[in-house]
């Protein structure tokens, strides 16, 4: 089989005055499970489109494997596409349905007919074959639309939003499904969604894209640890991370990050003041219960806050807190313990820390000596280096 590694360099699509993606170079793995996530218009379902050959870019190429495909037809692309609506044919049987593409490449009927049992199996629709979609739940739809994807044998899959019109339940169901067939597969799939909780369960890896641009690519685990913007932290998490207004200064032989009603220490060192964007997950937050008699000492239990709403999630609670006019929220385990208009003092870890440079939005990194021994003489003798987003190196920046 030939290799089904993506390649997209330099990939733009304007319509008018709008440059709906812009400027992409993205490299998806044979094998992968790639998943484009954003909110609507970021130019996810447009960048899938033109990798489907439904779309023409205005710049820029697609290569898969080592064949440029960029203007080539979609039918010649070797690329199988599941659509959000399924796109089935109301008078057809399942089994016509999903061997229509074999029909139309004139593949002979016995060989039709073994290879849409197969997959039919695969996908447990042998009992349904002969039904028409009118007949089928949207789960159903949605495997047929898949199935007639499989029954190709295609060297990529494209899937955009599949899962959108199923209720919750349902969704849950097929992620697992679609997971497992990818293990078992084997095959490169650039799945399109909005919906964090299908990337982060099911990717590989996750390309989160903003205004056409793309953001951050990592596993689900990398973005989500360590985001390397605001967006893509404001972005992933439920509640998301916590995002407040903050700065950087030298107090005593300490580096703290300091707002109204909050003050972090970070490490031993000095450091010209710096505007930041201080971001905290909420579940990295710890509330120091009243009366704690090390809670005034307590190195980084700073953070003082009214309790102005509570959400039951079940088995964990939000406790959404107002710390000086900013927002923030903390996740824990239920019952948290609070009530709205209490006061609250969290803790939290600097190594959970995350700090945002407040023009360009990147992330801050530091350097640790250990890391880097020979860096520069200010590492060497101990002091973390917050490195300037313009200059830093695209590592650094978590891109």
């Amino acid at each position: 089989m030939l290799v089904a590694e993506i390649r997209i360099e330099g990939l733009t699509r304007t319509f008018g005055d709008v440059r709906a993606v812009d400027d992409i170079s993205l490299e998806v793995a044979d094998g992968d499970f790639l998943v484009l996530l954003g909110p609507s218009g970021c130019g996810k379902t447009t960048l899938l489109r033109m990798i489907a050959g439904l779309l023409e870019p205005s710049e820029g190429r697609i290569l898969l494997g080592e064949r440029d495909i960029t203007h080539l037809p979609a039918r010649q692309r070797d690329l199988a596409m599941v659509f959000q609506s399924y796109a089935l044919y109301p008078h057809l049987s399942v089994e016509r349905n999903i061997g229509f593409p074999l029909r139309a490449a004139r593949v002979p009927r016995a060989e039709i007919r073994r290879r849409v049992r197969e997959v039919a199996g695969q996908l447990e629709l042998d009992h349904l074959l002969a039904r028409r979609p009118r007949e089928l739940s949207g789960g159903q739809r949605q495997r047929v639309a898949l199935g007639r994807a499989l029954v190709r044998d295609p060297q990529a899959f494209l899937m955009d939003e599949p899962l959108s019109n199923l209720d919750a339940k349902l969704r849950t169901a097929t992620r697992t499904e679609l997971t497992a067939l990818h293990r078992r597969l084997g095959r490169t799939f650039v799945y399109v969604t909005h919906d964090q909780v299908e990337a982060m369960s099911m990717a590989t890896r996750v390309a989160l894209l903003s205004g056409g641009r793309v953001e951050q690519v990592g596993t689900p685990t990398e973005v989500y640890d360590t985001p390397a913007s605001v967006f893509v932290a404001g972005f992933l998490g439920a509640p998301p991370m916590n995002l407040l207004a903050a700065r950087i200064e030298a107090a005593g032989p300490m580096l703290t990050v300091q707002a109204p009603g909050l003050r972090l220490p970070l490490w031993p060192g000095t450091a010209p003041q710096r505007e930041v964007t201080l971001g905290i997950r909420p579940e990295s937050l710890r509330r120091i219960p009243a009366g704690n008699p090390t809670a005034e000492h307590h190195p980084d239990a700073e953070i003082d806050g009214v309790v102005t709403a509570i959400e039951n999630l079940g088995s964990e609670e939000v406790a959404w807190c107002d710390v000086h006019g900013q927002a923030l929220a903390l996740r824990g385990p239920r019952p948290i313990g609070l009530a709205i208009g209490d006061r609250t003092r969290l803790g939290v870890d600097p190594a959970r820390v995350h700090l945002f440079d407040r023009a360009s939005g990147r992330r801050l990194t530091w350097q640790q000596p250990t890391d880097q021994p020979t860096v520069t003489a200010a590492v060497a003798a101990g002091t973390p280096v917050l490195p300037d987003p313009t200059t830093a190196t695209p590592a650094a920046a978590g891109v």
